[in-house]
């Protein structure tokens, strides 16, 4: 089934406009939820806004949004200025630059779209995209929708332009932020830890090989409770003690026995 576009959009760069459709690059799966419900008669439960103040149950209708500019002080903005400060979604994407591809660090990455030429733009979507796989640069620009304007790159995958949604410059924390005390790496654990790695690298990204195990094991201990059934927690396996050492955890993960391409990558 062909996939369904959920905007229409123009890139604009020079004087070059392409008119595209927006694709969601995924389909994530529904996460299983749980609702809340009364313990007497297993009713649901309904959420109700109550004023801390007053102490009373608060309808939608008597409620307001309202900003914190400092603390317990609010400005109240009424729907129609809220309305005036939503960016307006003019579905132009505006390139300003471009730059390496490579030198964009994953950590900016919020969301993936993919991109298909609109009526009238099949040659101008080919020539860019084949530009930029030839160049190796990335189009860099923003996108206004949904009240907001978004950073976005456009990259070049199989012929097809994809754009990735991304985070402000502001948005991103410091690795500085993260505490790591001081240490040495001693040479032999390094070239263990290497080894280590060499045993099960690949040289392609296989995603398809890996299943969300959490969710099925869920979803099949919810239908035995559908079913009946009690759900009962497995026992845990035992693991034997614990390794401390690090020279002494290497040495053991690398006797381990290796398994699947890996292991046939080894033994050839």
């Amino acid at each position: 089934m062909a996939a369904r576009s959920i905007a229409n959009a123009t890139i604009s760069f020079g004087l070059v406009s392409v008119p595209v459709n927006l694709y969601s690059s995924a389909e994530s799966k529904v996460s299983i939820s749980f609702n809340m419900l009364h313990k007497k008669c297993g009713s649901r439960l309904k959420q109700q806004y109550i004023c801390l103040k007053d102490q009373e149950i608060v309808t939608r209708d008597d409620a307001v949004k309202g900003y914190e500019f400092s603390k317990d002080q609010y400005v109240i903005l009424t729907p129609e200025e809220l309305k005036a400060l939503d960016e307006k979604a003019t579905g132009a994407i505006d390139i300003i630059e471009f730059v390496p591809l490579a030198k964009v660090e994953r950590v900016y990455l919020e969301k993936v779209y993919y991109l298909g030429p609109d009526k009238g733009g099949d040659r101008a979507y080919r020539l860019l995209a084949a530009a930029l796989e030839e160049t190796g640069l990335a189009a860099l620009g923003q996108y206004a929708a949904r009240g907001s304007q978004y950073l976005v790159l456009l990259r070049p995958s199989n012929g097809v332009l994809v754009m990735e949604q991304l985070h402000y410059a502001d948005e991103i924390r410091s690795t500085t932020e993260v505490n790591i005390p001081a240490g040495d790496i001693k040479p032999m654990e390094l070239a263990m830890a290497k080894q280590l790695i060499a045993q099960t690298a690949s040289e392609t990204f296989e995603p398809e090989k890996y299943r969300d195990t959490v969710r099925e094991r869920v979803m099949e201990a919810i239908q035995h409770k559908v079913d009946g059934q009690d759900i009962t927690a497995d026992a845990k396996p035992d693991g034997g003690g614990k390794i401390l050492d690090l020279m002494e955890a290497l040495k053991a993960s690398l006797a381990a026995p290796v398994e699947g391409a890996a292991a046939e990558r080894k033994a050839s």
